[in-house]
């Protein structure tokens, strides 16, 4: 019995503690910031959001929203723990300089976005004197990821970190939390990500091209259905590819020109910089630029100088139209010769 009591209370205390989880702050409460806050509060943390605008469709008991960083910095617990979800750029260091005089050693700021990770390495030194904790946080799977379960790659050190380990697990997807190393390595694998993506959905946009222009006409939709089911290319993108396609009406009926933030460029830069060849994904960028040239110097320019040497014509000519299509007299292979028939 005396062992009984003196197991009971350890249990009860050590229930009690896990079931107690940390308080967030989370800036900007957009399509990531606001989907983080609700799973968050589905998970037990309680959230104190902040945005310019009211958000009244956000609150209740467990999520507070306020709109100046003063209530936000007053009404988070010691050591305040807060994401920033909002566009790269200047707008991070102007959050931080509004952030930094109320914030006090021990304190973490999260950066969530897609910020350049030189950006972050300066960003944690310049906390880091004043004794506050600087994270980078590569957060990957989009606004479904951050309302349902993401895949974080963080960057910071091992003591910040680690008291905010429990929530990444919590909002990640099993296995989606990874502690990339010091400041600046999460947004640099994020970046590295981004780059990757970028080559894989030039990869598969250029097979519903191939599909498409197929002499017989294929069902587009059930060959995705079909690879996305042990193929080695089935992934998320092919069942997104499906998805959106089925969502038009089974064409490729949109506008092609592609827009991005332009991080992927840091990518290519960063590359060029280390002496890495990333052939693939500088060409996907390549072509996404090409979709936005609607009226292209450069193909005109190509067409002058055609013009000049070869007196090739200006536009469409139906003549090499012709010429192109049944210049090439045999389609396959040329036949051996028979025996007795060489030389």
């Amino acid at each position: 019995m005396l062992g009984l009591l003196r197991i009971r209370p350890v249990r009860s205390f050590r229930k009690s503690h896990r079931m107690k989880k940390t308080q967030i702050g989370i800036i900007g409460l957009g399509k990531m910031g606001a989907g983080l806050a609700l799973q968050a509060v589905e998970k037990g943390y309680p959230v104190v959001g902040m945005d310019i605008r009211p958000r009244p469709d956000l609150e209740t008991d467990s999520l507070r929203v306020v709109t100046t960083v003063a209530e936000l910095a007053q009404q988070l617990e010691r050591p305040r723990k807060v994401f920033l979800y909002i566009p790269a750029g200047a707008a991070v260091d102007g959050l931080i300089d509004q952030l930094e005089p109320y914030f006090e050693e021990g304190d973490i700021i999260v950066d969530g976005g897609n910020s350049y990770w030189g950006d972050s390495i300066r960003r944690a030194d310049r906390l880091q004197r004043k004794g506050i904790y600087f994270i980078d946080c590569g957060t990957s799977g989009g606004p479904t990821g951050a309302r349902n379960g993401a895949c974080y790659m963080v960057g910071g050190k091992d003591e910040a970190v680690s008291q905010l380990k429990d929530f990444f697990v919590d909002t990640a997807v099993p296995e989606g939390f990874l502690h990339t190393g010091p400041a600046g390595t999460g947004h640099y694998v994020k970046l590295v990500h981004n780059g990757i993506e970028f080559g894989m959905l030039q990869a598969i946009g250029e097979g519903m091209g191939m599909l498409t222009h197929f002499r017989e006409e294929l069902d587009i939709s059930a060959i995705l259905g079909l690879w996305n089911n042990g193929s080695v290319v089935r992934s998320w993108l092919v069942q997104l590819m499906k998805q959106m396609y089925d969502q038009e009406g089974g064409s490729f009926n949109v506008p092609s020109y592609i827009e991005d933030t332009g991080e992927v460029n840091w990518l290519v830069a960063d590359a060029l910089r280390m002496e890495v060849p990333i052939p693939v994904i500088s060409q996907s960028i390549m072509q996404l630029f090409t979709s936005r040239d609607q009226n292209p110097t450069w193909a005109k320019a190509i067409a002058m100088m055609r013009h000049g040497f070869g007196g090739h014509p200006y536009g469409e000519d139906e003549g090499l139209k012709h010429e192109r299509r049944f210049g090439r007299v045999g389609e396959y292979e040329m036949p051996k010769l028979a025996k007795g028939e060489e030389g």
